[in-house]
């Protein structure tokens, strides 16, 4: 019995020792394996702590960056914002230089519309004031011609007839006229004074102008027959001149005015008896009338 136990007990032995073999192994094997996988695992660790750190100083570095990103952002919007102020002043500023610049062009064109009529009317003006002196230039021609024809048997006797700045002169010697010292006018002389009355009647709009001219010599006492110097005398003359042209009802006694001009605005010198005679004269200047030519000037 105690011999059965025995190899019981032995073979129990040994059976547990086998099983403790195996399983050793097998505790061992899965060992060596977890340690295999410990080492990888640290490795794995290890590699993954190397890349976390890199990690790490890629994101301070990104961190960074975004940090001067916002920073260059918010600069920008800084100017930005400016920028929109001052493109807002300035379109401000334009719309109101437009609007001043329209209404500026427009005063101007206005302006220089306004300018442009009143050229035209003043060119019109003065066309019509060119027309209005070359048809008086033309009258006081056909004034001299008619004159001329009028008083051709006096020319050459004392009476010379002339056409210069728009004006027409008649001048009268006073041998055609007067005696030496007279105021009298001659049958011959009233003849040519009537003859240049009856032309002056059909030119109402002409001014007549008598001056009287004498030489220098001085009136000496009764010699002057109650003349007291030239200038009387020359008054005297000239008005006799002026009534006569009066005794025709047609002419205008407003156009005749009479002037003395004493020996002061001589033709020739006194120094000869042909000069002296030159200068005792009777000028009948006949003018148009410019009343109407000097409104037009002042209205230009």
């Amino acid at each position: 019995m105690i011999k059965k136990i025995a190899l019981g007990l032995l073979g129990v032995s040994l059976l547990s020792s086998c099983v403790s073999r195996r399983l050793y192994n097998e505790l061992n094997g899965q060992y060596e394996t977890a340690q295999q996988d410990n080492n990888r695992l640290s490795e794995e660790l290890e590699s993954l702590s190397g890349d976390r750190s890199l990690l790490e100083k890629e994101r301070q570095k990104l961190q960074e960056q975004l940090a001067q990103l916002e920073e260059e952002r918010d600069q920008l919007n800084a100017e930005i914002s400016a920028a929109q102020g001052t493109l807002s002043t300035l379109t401000d500023s334009y719309s109101t230089l437009e609007k001043s610049s329209a209404a500026a062009l427009k005063a101007e064109a206005e302006r220089l519309n306004k300018l442009k009529l009143e050229l035209e009317e003043r060119s019109n003006r003065v066309t019509e004031l060119e027309g209005k002196i070359a048809a008086q230039e033309n009258q006081m021609k056909k004034l001299k011609d008619n004159l001329s024809r009028a008083l051709n048997n006096f020319e050459g006797k004392g009476l010379t007839i002339e056409h210069k700045n728009g004006k027409v002169y008649v001048s009268m010697e006073n041998k055609l006229l007067f005696k030496s010292g007279s105021w009298a006018v001659n049958p011959d002389g009233k003849t040519a004074v009537e003859e240049l009355g009856k032309v002056l009647a059909t030119n109402p709009d002409i001014s007549v102008l008598i001056e009287g001219h004498t030489d220098n010599d001085k009136i000496l006492g009764a010699l002057g027959g109650g003349i007291e110097d030239n200038w009387d005398l020359s008054t005297k003359r000239a008005t006799t001149i002026v009534n006569l042209l009066a005794e025709n009802n047609r002419i205008d006694k407003k156009n005749l005015t009479a002037a003395g001009r004493s020996e002061y605005a001589p033709l020739a010198s006194n120094a000869s008896a042909e000069g002296k005679a030159k200068n005792r004269r009777i000028e009948v200047i006949l003018s148009p009338k410019l009343d109407e030519i000097s409104k037009m000037l002042n209205d230009l």
